[in-house]
């Protein structure tokens, strides 16, 4: 008996982490909220690329703001400007945004074509959660554009991805993704 019971726990303690990891890869089913973005300023710059590429971009970023003063206040965005299903990774643009101090303010227009500092305003926005161990968000996009739809909403802009934590593993970042959204139907 004492065997059989003790097997038993040997076997729950070696196969348990293996299924809670595979758990924790395949979010359950995510929830979408509706939250007001703040209006914020932020130091920006436009990237043409691969996403996986943007690395050395936003470093130049951060160097920037350092050099100039401007203190960052929140976590790094990608504004995703175009499809990555229809444009090749080479011609994918992103607009790579910091919020910053609202003293940075004193140096727009001076940073030059593709890198500057603005203020956003607030806005309303369906977000919904990636975890880490995502690989792909696809099926994140999609339940986030259906439940727009669903609710009587359309997306006003591109989408915006807040990374809530950083390193060299997109599949082990845990991030915001955000559409903005204007209603168009009732409910």
């Amino acid at each position: 008996m004492k065997k059989v019971i003790l097997s038993a726990v040997l076997m729950v303690w070696v196969v348990s982490p293996v299924l809670l990891a595979a758990d924790a890869n395949v979010p359950a089913k995510p929830l979408v909220t509706v939250e007001t973005i703040p209006d914020q300023v932020v130091l920006y710059t436009i990237y043409r690329g691969d996403y996986a590429q943007a690395g050395a971009e936003i470093g130049k970023l951060y160097t920037l703001a350092g050099t100039k003063g401007i203190k960052p206040v929140g976590p790094l965005a990608f504004v995703y400007l175009n499809n990555p299903k229809t444009i090749g990774k080479n011609h994918w643009l992103t607009e790579i945004r910091i919020p910053v101090d609202v003293n940075a303010m004193s140096q727009a227009g001076k940073l030059g074509p593709y890198t500057d500092v603005k203020k956003l305003p607030a806005t309303e926005a369906a977000v919904i959660d990636k975890p880490a161990g995502v690989t792909d968000p696809d099926q994140l996009y999609k339940q986030l554009y259906k439940w727009i739809y669903d609710n009587g909403y359309a997306a006003s802009e591109g989408p915006i991805e807040v990374f809530l934590t950083s390193g060299q593993d997109y599949s082990q970042m845990k991030t915001q993704i955000c559409s903005p959204i204007e209603r168009v139907r009732p409910k």
